[in-house]
């Protein structure tokens, strides 16, 4: 199980968040600090630390917040222009939280995947 995280406490409402979707298998709520005119992120409700955590069992959530970031892309009026789906993982890849999301992002071109390091 993921240690306790900012979105643990957001799913047990000890913390506010902009929720946008929510069901019994994912929850979706606007970045704090966003990176892009829209920027939600959508998080399994079950605490799954990493991509690399993710088991057998959890194929039905992940697809499920696949399908969500998909609608709510559509929802936010971002799936005609285009968007971004990521998910990072550890360190070297950028995660923050260690607990699993899918981050939605666009409203603007987004460029290049990768800058030059």
């Amino acid at each position: 199980m993921a240690e306790d995280t900012i979105f643990g406490k957001i799913i047990r409402r000890e913390l506010p968040a902009d929720i946008v979707y929510e069901d019994e298998l994912v929850i979706a709520f606007r970045d704090i600090n966003p990176q892009a005119p829209t920027h939600v992120l959508v998080c399994p409700k079950k605490p799954i630390a990493t991509a690399d955590h993710i088991g057998e069992e959890d194929e039905a959530v992940m697809g499920r917040a696949l399908r969500i970031a998909a609608q709510v892309a559509r929802n936010e009026g971002i799936s005609g222009e285009g968007y971004r789906l990521i998910i990072n993982c550890r360190e070297h890849g950028g995660q923050e939280v260690y607990h699993l999301h899918v981050h939605v992002l666009g409203g603007r071109p987004l460029g290049r995947m990768l800058g030059s390091s």
